[in-house]
C-alpha cells in the first residue's frame, strides 16, 4: 500500500493567545506538527501535505529542514475547503491518511492499522468513546455497523446528543475517492462552512461504506486549543516516554518528573533522578546514575559514569566510569575519557580530558588537552581567549598543576611536570620540570586597613 499524509495547519489558534502558529507550538521539545511528519515519515511518505493559512513564513521556516508539498488555504471556509485545496496533488490509488495538526500523539502502528481498514471500501475514519463528547461530531452507524453519518455538536439533535463515540478528526481515504467527493460537500449548516466529516454521507451514497477503527487509547487523538491543553499533552508524551525507559531497564526515581526533549536511551539498570531534563539525542550507557536537576543536551555518557547534581552538560562524549559534577558544566566539543573526573563548579569546553585525569573543583578548561592522570588544582583557569582568537593549552600525562594557576594559551606543560600554586603561565614548561612565577612575598609593619567613608 502506498501511503499519502495530509496535515491540516491553516488555524489561526487565537485561543492559544500566542504570536505563533497553534501547530508550532511545543511538545516533547519540537513543535506539534513535526510530531506528524515523523509519522509520515515513519511511513516513507517523502513530502507529506501541510495545509497552511495564518502566518505562513513562520510555518515554513519552523519547518525548513523538511521536505513538505505546501498547499495554501487563502480563506478558513472549514476542514471540508481544507482538505479540497490538495486536489492538485492527490493521486488516485494513494492512501491519503488526513491529520490534524495540533493533534501530535497518534502512533504509526494506529495509522497503519486505520490505513488497513480503509482497503475493504477506501474510506476509514478513526473513532474514540468519551465520558463526555461535548464539542465532538458524534458518529451515527447502520445497523449493519458501517458509519451513516458524523453530526457536528452544533448540529446535534436530541438523540445524536447522547452518543459517546466520537469522530477524532482523523480519516484514511483513497485518492480517487477523495477527488469524486471533496467537490461535492457544501456549506448548508448552522456554522456556514465546508464539514470534511460530510464526506461520510457522500461515501455512503456513492457507493463507498464508511469504516471505522474505534481507538483504544483515547490520548493519541487530543487536540489542543489553549496552553492548558498543551500542557497536558506534554504531560502524556513525558509520560509515554517514561514507561518506555522503565520497559527497557531504566530506574526513574520519579516518572512524572522526568523531561525528555528529544530522544533518549538509556542501557539497563542506569538510574535518572527527579527534575531532569534531556534535550536532543543523549544515549546513556549500562549502569549510569543521573542524580538530580540536570539538564543533558546532544550528548553520549558511557556504562559507569555518575553525573552529580545540578550539572549542566551540552554536546559532549563522556566516557566510561567518569565522575563528573556537581554543579558542573560541561560545554560543546567536551570529550572525557573512561575513569576521569570533573568535579564541582568546573566549566569545560572544547576540552579533551584523558583516562584518569582529575578536575576536582572551581576551574576553567577550555580549548585544552588534558593528559592522562592528570591532577588539575582548584581555581586553575586555561586563558584560551585573547580578545580576537581561541588558542589551545596542552598538559602531557602525569603533570600536576597548582591551585589557582592561571595557563595563558598558547602554551605546553610537559609530561610530569609541576606547576607550583598560584603561578600565571605563560611560557611553556618541559616534561619533568617545576614551573613557577611567583614575587617574593613582603611583610609590611604597621600597615593600616583602609576604614570605609561615612
Amino acid at each position: 500500500m502506498q501511503y499519502g499524509i495530509i496535515i491540516l495547519a491553516a488555524g489561526k489558534g487565537t485561543r492559544m493567545k500566542s504570536k505563533f502558529p497553534k501547530v508550532l507550538h511545543p511538545v516533547g521539545g519540537k513543535p506539534m506538527i513535526e510530531h506528524l511528519i515523523d509519522r509520515a515519515n515513519d511511513l516513507h511518505v517523502d513530502a507529506p501535505i501541510v495545509v497552511y493559512g495564518y502566518e505562513d513564513e513562520q510555518l515554513k521556516r519552523g519547518l525548513s529542514s523538511h521536505n513538505i508539498t505546501w498547499v495554501a488555504q487563502q480563506q478558513q471556509l472549514g476542514t471540508g475547503h481544507a482538505v479540497a485545496q490538495t486536489t492538485l496533488h492527490l493521486a488516485d490509488n494513494v492512501t491519503y491518511l488526513i491529520l490534524l495538526g495540533d493533534a501530535p500523539l497518534i502512533r504509526q502502528t494506529t495509522l497503519t492499522e486505520l490505513a488497513n481498514a480503509s482497503q475493504r471500501s477506501g474510506i476509514a475514519v478513526l473513532t474514540a468513546e468519551l465520558d463526555n463528547p461535548f464539542g465532538y461530531g458524534r458518529i451515527v452507524r447502520y445497523a449493519d455497523g458501517h458509519v451513516e453519518s458524523i453530526v457536528e455538536q452544533k448540529d446535534t439533535g436530541d438523540k445524536e446528543h447522547q452518543l459517546r463515540e466520537i469522530n477524532s478528526g482523523v480519516f484514511a481515504v483513497r485518492g480517487d475517492i477523495l477527488k469524486k467527493l471533496l467537490p461535492k460537500i457544501s456549506n448548508d449548516n448552522v456554522q456556514k462552512e465546508y464539514y470534511f466529516t460530510d464526506i461520510v454521507a457522500l461515501a455512503n451514497a456513492a457507493g463507498y461504506p464508511v469504516i471505522s477503527l474505534l481507538i483504544k487509547d483515547k490520548d493519541e487523538v487530543l487536540g489542543c486549543n489553549n496552553k492548558a491543553q498543551l500542557a497536558q499533552l506534554e504531560r502524556i508524551y513525558q509520560m509515554r516516554q517514561a514507561q518506555q525507559l522503565m520497559m527497557d531497564g531504566v530506574t526513574l526515581a520519579d516518572p512524572a518528573r522526568i523531561d525528555i526533549r528529544g530522544t533518549l536511551s538509556a542501557g539497563k539498570d542506569s538510574f535518572i533522578d527527579v527534575n531532569c531534563v534531556f534535550e536532543e539525542a543523549v544515549t546513556l550507557g549500562e549502569n549510569v546514575i543521573i542524580e538530580a536537576n540536570c539538564v543533558i543536551k546532544n550528548a553520549t555518557i558511557g556504562t559507569g559514569t555518575k553525573i552529580k547534581a545540578h550539572t549542566v552538560i551540552e554536546d559532549a562524549c563522556i566516557g566510561r566510569n567518569a565522575d563528573i559534577g556537581p554543579f558542573a558544566h560541561l560545554r560543546p566539543k567536551t570529550q572525557l575519557a573512561d575513569n576521569s573526573k570533573v568535579g564541582n563548579f568546573v566549566e569545560t569546553k572544547n576540552a579533551k580530558i584523558a583516562n584518569g585525569a582529575k578536575i576536582n573543583h572551581l576551574s576553567y578548561i577550555g580549548d585544552a588537552d588534558i593528559g592522562e592522570n592528570v591532577n588539575v588544582g582548584a581555581g586553575t583557569i586555561t586563558c584560551n581567549y585573547d580578545g580576537a582568537n581561541k588558542h589551545k593549552t596542552v598538559i602531557g600525562k602525569n603533570a600536576f598543576i597548582g591551585s589557582n594557576t592561571a595557563l595563558v594559551a598558547p602554551v605546553s606543560v610537559g609530561q610530569r611536570a609541576t606547576i607550583a600554586a598560584g603561578s600565571t603561565i605563560t611560557k611553556n614548561v618541559d616534561a619533568d620540570t617545576l614551573g613557577v612565577t611567583r614575587n617574593r612575598q613582603a611583610s609590611i609593619k604597621n600597615w593600616k586597613r583602609p576604614i570605609k567613608k561615612k
